[in-house]
């Protein structure tokens, strides 16, 4: 499992999109704002914090969220 740091996290997330350039992802980006946001990122997003960091989110916490930066500490404090 990884260790838990913004910047790494950041990345991670950004992978999770196709068409969205990774450098429009920072800590503060309103990722539900995003064009490729969907139910299928959601879904991978899941899937990322399960298989890289061990640690179980629902779609309704990510929801919750509302910058990449909120979405960190969500999993953080599990």
């Amino acid at each position: 499992m990884e260790s838990f740091d913004l910047i790494k996290f950041i990345k991670n997330f950004a992978d999770q999109f196709d068409d969205t350039d990774a450098a429009e992802i920072k800590e503060d980006t309103n990722f539900k704002e995003l064009d490729e946001w969907s139910s299928l990122i959601v879904l991978s997003i899941i899937a990322l914090v399960k298989t890289q960091y061990g640690k179980t989110i629902s779609g309704k916490e990510i929801r919750s969220c509302e910058t990449v930066k909120d979405l960190f500490n969500l999993i953080e404090s599990k």
